[in-house]
């Protein structure tokens, strides 16, 4: 991908809360018995904290927005415009093609994002072989064997939560699943290096390396890392305060306390 399609979100990854000590809150009991979204109301009565991708959100996500003209300028130059169709028909034809094959994108990424965790959490798994192997080897290379927890999660005292990916003392990272071979390596985005950033810092390892692991969807075993220096990271987590504070201030939720 130009742009992920995927990663280890969860459904309605923008609205995740967590509770003051890391545990996520994803869901809250309705009045029926039955399991609903939390919403920003809920989060006011229960104490929680936003997830870091919440905050991030706040900012435009260049790397979506490109994906999404993709998307659209592809279906409309492989749907055949039917004879005597008025534009406005075509126009809805394009859009409904272009999103249903973000769709079928975002459940590939996420199948095989779901296999790499179990791999790394120790449960193996019998799908995506190829794919896991790839991330594998990829990180080995990189870092050697490290002693990685898979989908840690967490909150910090700055008033955000998360649940990261892979992470040890030395290192973050983030796994995304994206569309791209050879010829196109994707690149990291702002929205990629805030959230490293914020996490490791609410992993409480602050100067740990971080790194984006980008396992194509489309080429089974072709991995891209793209790792981040200390000056980026140093500039990440800034942008990162910067939205964290003027999500606070817009929703006016109360009792944290807010790096400036």
């Amino acid at each position: 991908m130009s742009l992920v399609i995927s990663d280890k979100d969860h459904p309605a990854e923008s609205t995740h809360w967590y509770t003051k000590d890391g545990v996520p809150a994803y869901e809250t009991e309705a009045k029926n018995g039955s399991m609903r979204s939390t919403t920003l109301r809920d989060a006011r009565v229960r104490n929680l904290v936003p997830s870091v991708t919440t905050i991030t959100k706040s900012a435009a996500n260049h790397g979506l927005q490109n994906w999404m003209q993709e998307q659209i300028l592809m279906a409309a130059m492989t749907l055949p415009k039917i004879e005597g169709e008025p534009i406005n028909t075509f126009l809805d034809r394009v859009r409904k093609d272009s999103k249903e094959h973000g769709r079928m994108a975002a459940a590939r990424g996420t199948a095989i994002h779901a296999s790499v965790e179990s791999y790394y959490k120790g449960n193996g798994s019998k799908d995506h072989p190829v794919h896991i192997q790839g991330v594998r080897a990829a990180i080995e290379s990189r870092y050697g064997m490290l002693p990685w927890i898979a989908e840690k999660a967490f909150s910090c005292d700055y008033g955000f939560g998360g649940k990261v990916d892979l992470c040890c003392e030395s290192a973050v990272i983030d796994i995304k699943s994206k569309e791209f071979d050879e010829d196109s390596l994707p690149k990291g985005f702002d929205e990629n290096v805030m959230q490293l950033a914020a996490y490791r810092v609410g992993l409480g390892v602050p100067l740990s390396n971080c790194a984006n692991v980008f396992v194509s969807v489309t080429n089974p075993g072709l991995v891209h890392i793209v790792e981040w220096s200390q000056e980026d990271l140093s500039r990440g987590w800034e942008m990162f305060c910067g939205l964290l504070n003027y999500w606070y201030a817009k929703t006016k939720l109360d009792n944290v306390r807010i790096p400036v």
